[in-house]
């Protein structure tokens, strides 16, 4: 057994790092007590990504899919089955580490399975919320985009936020002094998530509409005379430029609201505060190269530079206990960006604590 234990635990390390470019810098900063099952969360997420882009599944096989997923992370299925079910139905699409970590999921299993048991209850939780959340918009996903930003707040809720709740879960059963934060980390940390998620609908759009997937608001595009359907990434119209900027300026608030989520993390706990300040970072600076360059035609060409990489994490790791640093640092990093109101991403993520409702009512609209 304690063989084993070291053997998932080794591969869930080394899969991490084929998987997520990002998630492999951030997740060793964090307290060892918390590197597993951060860790493990991730890797259950985007396994659970993982089933739900699959276009050779249908619909139906996809619900089916991602329930018995959440059921084996319950312990109430099994993984092998699972596993020898889904392989062979994945296409080109999932990439070859994604197919070797749903090909090793019962690896990831055996390592959620020894996490304390509030830990898995956590993580039980978001991926149930997750898996449900996303498919309902799955179903309806399109060229056409979403009808505006209450529908692509409620998107975002299933897609990060959620996973901000479950951090924030997770740091306070670490620390009893994160803890006593608890209710103020939560203001914020749907927020948090959505920040960095759509930082990534915005740099992915046009690899998502080459897969029949948009997620930007109609609405704010209609507002500047813009189709979401007609979008193609020989856009040039000035208009785009301004709706594309309106967005960034939304996400810049929610960036915002991250970097104060990061500062009620007690100064002492620096691993943690690296990890959620390399991340606003990165997003923060991938968002000054959208700005810079509205008429991207691929998420590489405003890929942050490595040598910018290094400097984000120089300088917040030099500057972490520092709280008055990292505002100035944050504010230097965002120079040139649109505002919007912080207060207001606060109340459009706040708005998803409603789950079911907010989101029928979004879907209602869709159909």
């Amino acid at each position: 057994m304690k063989d084993w234990r070291i053997g998932d635990e080794y591969y869930q390390e080394q899969i991490l790092r084929r998987v997520s470019r990002s998630f492999a810098l951030t997740i060793p900063q964090l307290p060892a007590r918390l590197r597993t099952p951060v860790a493990n969360a991730y890797l259950l997420c985007r396994i659970a990504d993982t089933i739900e882009n699959e276009s050779a599944l249908s619909t139906a096989a996809t619900l089916k899919a991602l329930r018995r997923f959440v059921a084996v992370v319950r312990g109430k299925d099994e993984p092998a089955s699972l596993v020898e079910e889904l392989l062979p139905q994945l296409s080109r699409r999932a990439s070859p580490a994604e197919r070797a970590l749903v090909r090793n999921m019962e690896r990831i299993i055996r390592v959620n399975a020894r996490l304390q048991v509030s830990q898995r209850c956590a993580i039980e939780s978001c991926l149930e919320v997750m898996c449900e959340g996303r498919h309902r918009f799955q179903r309806i996903a399109s060229l056409r985009g979403l009808p505006n930003m209450r529908a692509l707040d409620e998107y975002c809720y299933f897609v990060a936020g959620v996973v901000g709740e479950l951090l924030t879960e997770l740091f306070c059963d670490y620390s009893p002094k994160i803890a006593q934060r608890r209710n103020r980390l939560h203001e914020l940390d749907i927020s948090f998530g959505q920040g960095l998620q759509m930082t990534n609908i915005l740099k992915d759009i046009w690899e998502d509409r080459s897969q029949g997937t948009c997620w930007l608001p109609q609405d704010i595009f209609s507002r500047h005379d813009i189709d979401v359907s007609a979008l193609s990434p020989l856009y040039r119209d000035s208009d785009f430029a301004l709706a594309l900027s309106e967005l960034i300026g939304v996400i810049h608030a929610h960036l915002r609201n991250a970097l104060s989520y990061t500062l009620l993390i007690p100064a002492e706990e620096s691993g943690i505060r690296c990890f959620c300040l390399w991340a606003i970072g990165l997003a923060l600076l991938t968002l000054r190269n959208m700005q810079r360059r509205p008429y991207f035609t691929s998420g590489e060409q405003v890929k942050v530079a490595h040598r910018d990489v290094f400097a984000t994490q120089l300088l917040s790791s030099a500057s972490v206990r520092h709280d008055w640093v990292l505002i100035r640092l944050f504010h230097w990093a965002a120079r040139g960006l649109p505002r919007a109101s912080v207060e207001a991403a606060r109340r459009s993520s706040s708005a998803n604590h409603a789950r079911g409702s907010e989101a029928s009512a979004a879907l209602g609209q869709i159909r």
